[in-house]
């Protein structure tokens, strides 16, 4: 097996766990600050998960493409990786234009919707994590 295979199964099961504690414990938690605390909880939130989830997210790309430059063509392989443009536009077109109204104020209609619009991303990079096991035990 080769590590470039083993760094991009373990960043991929990295933000499968990341995905859940936010998905599970920080966005619900949302709901229950105080409105005073909410906007500098929430711009902390989202500065600090950028640190980590940043470079988990470029290694996560860069590893998908050095893989299939070595010619990796495994179907559940391809298939993780097919997902990958998903979770960035998910991202992108959804939860990065909630989370800028959210930096506006505590609102509570806008956090559930953060809280459902997030499900996709997370079974997604939960699917990401499935298929990397098949890939990684072929």
């Amino acid at each position: 097996m080769s590590l470039l295979l083993i760094v991009h199964f373990a960043c991929t099961w990295m933000l499968v766990g990341l995905i859940w504690v936010i998905q599970v414990i920080v966005y619900p938690q949302f709901l229950r600050v105080g409105v005073t605390e909410f906007t500098k909880l929430h711009l902390a939130h989202c500065w600090r998960i950028g640190l980590l989830i940043a470079p988990l997210l470029a290694v996560e790309t860069v590893s998908a493409a050095g893989l299939l430059y070595q010619g990796h063509r495994e179907r559940a392989l391809l298939a993780s990786i097919a997902l990958i443009p998903l979770n960035w536009l998910w991202t992108a077109i959804l939860q990065a234009p909630i989370h800028i109204k959210l930096m506006q104020g505590y609102d509570a209609a806008v956090i559930r919707r953060l809280i459902l619009s997030n499900w996709p991303r997370t079974l997604t990079w939960t699917a990401r994590g499935v298929l990397m096991i098949y890939a990684v035990a072929r």
